[in-house]
């Protein structure tokens, strides 16, 4: 199995939103995700609320069956279409990809 985890900093504003109202977006759009990736075994959406100075904004963690189902994810159109509004509101990115 494959875990996939993407940490977002965001922007302090982008699409006319404040990074709040951006993460709740990302959120919603991410998890409309659940169910329609082939090979996606889990997705949660987190929201950071300690605002601290070291944390990210949102958290992004899922399970593939294996690194092709991952690899098949990442050039699906529907994910695809999340990155230009996800990319925009972001100021930095971390990703972790791991096999267990």
């Amino acid at each position: 199995m494959i875990k996939h985890i993407v940490m977002w900093q965001l922007k302090d504003a982008a699409h006319g939103n404040d990074s709040q109202t951006n993460a709740r977006l990302i959120q919603e759009k991410l998890e409309a995700l659940r169910g329609r990736i082939q090979g996606m075994l889990a997705i949660e959406v987190g929201l950071d609320f300690s605002r601290s100075e070291s944390s990210g904004d949102v958290v992004l963690y899922t399970e593939f069956v294996d690194r092709q189902s991952l690899d098949a994810y990442q050039i699906h159109p529907l994910h695809q279409a999340l990155k230009p509004f996800i990319g925009e509101a972001s100021r930095e990115r971390r990703v972790v990809d791991y096999e267990i």
